[in-house]
């Protein structure tokens, strides 16, 4: 049967509310035909999750309706894999304190911080270095990821070609992991591999249906604003967590983006993915969608991303098309016009200029 998470926003609620509720739903699972494996609860932040086995959405909520009447806000499937990478575990803890009436009563808060990073695509890296040296960098810089997230306490979740994710409980450990995989990745091996961090910290289950995807979300963006002085940014969430004084000598070394530049940051995001496949979205349209001039929009692009707002339109096409020829092998006709580019001659000749390859080559070196 699925996996599910639900989370419920309950301002005031303890532990020991959420361990009762706990015991309720698991006096009648057997009667939805679920499981109930465990929960998280953040007293401060006033919400709990649950992690439940069961037929399907509805069966969930109508067994917190029957049991205990905290209906969930929100429910998502997961995998028990994922959950274990991202939370540390998918049961009860062994070390979980038992009351006088035999309640099984923990604190363990859901909310993580992740590190985020991204890099060239493996492909272009071998384009660029030829195998053998691509394939070595690329080992120096997994090491080097693994060992410093092994010494500093933190989870690997997922690893593909080009970005890692790991998580961390503490948002102290997360920078300071950030802080020395750039101290111990050189200038020239970050410049070769355009390697970038974005720290972000959240709980699993929010607005997007995959856990802790706004949170992900949101570092993905954060590593794109770190662009040519390869420098760590964290989130404003992550920076009010930092104790000033003991970060004052690493500060240098990472930007903190400030709320109001953060809620730009995916706006313009989101606008980008909502429109990208559109050839009619222009950056009039751009400025349109997010009610600012032009003056005002080409201000905040470059100071995000150091790119105009047509340059990065168009690189953010780019990428897409890129990701399409790798995951879709699309022919390149398609790929130009499902991109928003008009001209398939235009597409190959900005393709070239951004990767350093034509499409066709590109397609070719996946084979």
């Amino acid at each position: 049967m699925p996996i599910y998470m639900d989370i419920h926003s309950v301002p005031g609620i303890e532990a020991l509310d959420l361990a009762e509720a706990h015991r309720k739903d698991m006096l009648i699972q057997d009667s939805y035909r679920c499981k109930c494996m465990t929960y998280w609860v953040d007293e401060a932040r006033g919400v709990a999750f649950c992690l439940i086995e069961a037929p399907d959405k509805s069966v969930v909520a109508e067994m917190h309706k029957n049991a205990h009447g905290f209906i969930p806000n929100k429910i998502i499937e997961v995998k028990n894999e994922v959950v274990e990478s991202f939370l540390g575990r998918i049961h009860d803890p062994e070390d979980a304190e038992i009351s006088n009436n035999g309640l099984k009563v923990f604190r363990d808060t859901a909310f993580r911080i992740l590190l985020v990073t991204d890099s060239i695509d493996p492909v272009l890296l071998r384009h660029n270095l030829g195998a053998r040296n691509a394939s070595d960098l690329l080992k120096k810089i997994n090491m080097i990821l693994r060992k410093e997230l092994l010494f500093h306490a933190g989870r690997e979740v997922e690893h593909t070609g080009n970005e890692f994710i790991a998580s961390f409980s503490s948002a102290s450990k997360a920078i300071l992991c950030a802080l020395a995989i750039q101290k111990n990745l050189s200038g020239p091996d970050r410049k070769l591999t355009g390697f970038r961090i974005g720290i972000t910290a959240g709980n699993p289950v929010a607005k997007s249906d995959r856990l802790f995807g706004d949170s992900i979300q949101l570092a993905r963006c954060l590593c794109t604003a770190a662009h040519s002085n390869a420098r760590i940014v964290v989130s404003s969430v992550v920076n009010e967590l930092l104790t000033a004084d003991q970060f004052a000598s690493g500060r240098k070394r990472f930007i903190a983006i400030l709320p109001q530049d953060e809620i730009v940051l995916q706006a313009l995001f989101r606008k980008l993915e909502e429109n990208w496949q559109d050839p009619d979205f222009t950056v009039l349209n751009f400025c349109r969608s997010m009610s600012m001039s032009k003056s005002q929009l080409y201000r905040k692009t470059v100071a995000l991303w150091n790119l105009s707002p047509n340059l990065l339109l168009k690189e953010f096409r780019l990428n897409k098309a890129r990701e399409m020829l790798k995951t879709h092998f699309n022919n390149i006709s398609q790929t130009t016009f499902d991109s928003g580019f008009t001209s398939p001659s235009y597409f190959t000749k900005c393709f070239k200029k951004k990767f350093g390859l034509l499409p066709a080559v590109y397609l070719n070196s996946l084979k």
